[in-house]
Parts: structure tokens; C-alpha cells; sequence
């Protein structure tokens, strides 16, 4: 296997801490990124006693200067970035008429600005090297809207529209890949703050598959030969409809 250096954005829980996690125990040099100290010392802790590579970062994804010294940083100390994943994303879903505007906002910026950046800052060395791999986490909300979903859906299928432009226009030896996951275990939920979309969300989730599974998706598509480009995955618990 050829080692690569991955970043992983929103890597202090859910499913960037699972990919964190795997990518590490398969041999690649992790360097994670996330907002919670305290959920990324844990994580590096988990990573180094299991024999793992993993460099952890404070990282706002909404700053763009954070993240440029994310990835120079990385860039610093590996000699190169193999692969982004912009996997930091928010999810306060609520109802339209109930006008939290704030939490419109705030998804905005994380979700589709945080991935932005991303691009924004690895792009440029990825096109230097000749080689590099991004990633979007985008969510089955980049293709069904649901209720209380709709600011939600708006970004992730941005984030869908903005991966997809990426792929058509850069190098072919740069490769682009979205993951779409169905209901999977995180806290996203949790930051819920509408009591009837709590509710729905309760019911909807009732089915869901772990991180682990979108881990594995991740590191299928940045293990394939160089020549094989993976564009897209979804993947949802077989219940899910």
C-alpha cells in the first residue's frame, strides 16, 4: 500500500474521527483537524496506542486563515498532502417559518464555506505536486430534501454542485470524489435545537449504520490505482429509503 498523508476536517467525532481512525491503522499519515482539544487529544491517544500516525490540529474551518495553516502546516511537516477530507458540516434542522436564521447561517458557513476553504487552500498544492485527491462528505440530503431539512439539503447539495464542478475542471491527475451517507451514528442530531424537527429526526434515524462504514468508503476510494478515479458513493443502511 502506498502510505499517503490525508487531512481530515470535522475529525474530533462521527465520521471524521472514524475515518481518522482507520486511515491511521491502514498505514496513512493522519493529520486531523477539529474545534474540541479535548476529543482530539483523546482520539491521537487512541491512533498512537494502536500503532497509528495521526498529528492533530485546532481547526475552525469557517476561518480561512485556520485553514491555510492547517494545510501549510501539514505540508511543513510531511513534505506533501495526499488527500483532503472535507468532512466538517453542522445540521440544526428546523422548520423554514420558524426563521432561525442564525442556524441558516451557520450552516452555511461550516458546510459549504468550511469546504471551500478547503479547496481553496489544498488546490493550489495539489496542482504544484502534480497529484492529489480531494474529498467532499456531502449527505443523502444532496439528493432529497426532506421537511425541516431544507437549509440543510441547500448546502449539501452545494457542497455536491461545488465537488462535481471541481472534478470537471481540474488535472486529470488531481481526483475528486463524493460521499454521500445515508443515516449514520454521529452527533449531528445534536445540535438540533427545533423541537418538532428533534422529534422527526428521532424517527428518522431509527435505522442507521456507524462511521465505521463511511471509514471504509473513504479509504476504498483513496486506495484505488491512480488511474481510477471513484466520483461518487452513497451509502445508507439497507433500511433506509
Amino acid at each position: 500500500m502506498n502510505k499517503k498523508v490525508v487531512l481530515v476536517t470535522g475529525a474530533s467525532s462521527g465520521i471524521g474521527e472514524a475515518i481518522s481512525e482507520h486511515l491511521a491503522a491502514a498505514g496513512h499519515q493522519v493529520v486531523a483537524g477539529a474545534r474540541r482539544v479535548d476529543r482530539l487529544e483523546a482520539l491521537a491517544k487512541r491512533v498512537h496506542a494502536a500503532g497509528g500516525s495521526i498529528d492533530t490540529r485546532v481547526l475552525d474551518v469557517t476561518d480561512q486563515a485556520a485553514v491555510k495553516r492547517f494545510v501549510t502546516g501539514a505540508l511543513d511537516d510531511h513534505g506533501r498532502i495526499d488527500v483532503i477530507v472535507n468532512n466538517a458540516g453542522v445540521m440544526p434542522l428546523s422548520r423554514l417559518d420558524r426563521l432561525l436564521v442564525d442556524e441558516w447561517n451557520q450552516m452555511l458557513d461550516v458546510n459549504v464555506r468550511g469546504l471551500l476553504h478547503g479547496i481553496a487552500e489544498a488546490l493550489p498544492v495539489f496542482q504544484r505536486q502534480g497529484s492529489g485527491h480531494f474529498v467532499t462528505i456531502a449527505s443523502i440530503g444532496a439528493h432529497q430534501v426532506s421537511p425541516a431539512a431544507a437549509v440543510y439539503c441547500a448546502t449539501k447539495y452545494a457542497a455536491w454542485a461545488i465537488t462535481e464542478g471541481l472534478r470537471l475542471e481540474v488535472d486529470p491527475s488531481i481526483r475528486v470524489t463524493t460521499v454521500s451517507p445515508g443515516v449514520v451514528e454521529s452527533e449531528l442530531a445534536d445540535t438540533i435545537t427545533d423541537a418538532d424537527a428533534q422529534q422527526a429526526m428521532a424517527q428518522y434515524r431509527a435505522a442507521s449504520i456507524p462511521p465505521a462504514a463511511i471509514a471504509n468508503a473513504v479509504a476504498y476510494a483513496i486506495e484505488q490505482p491512480a488511474d481510477v478515479d471513484v466520483n461518487e458513493l452513497v451509502i445508507r443502511p439497507t433500511r433506509q429509503r
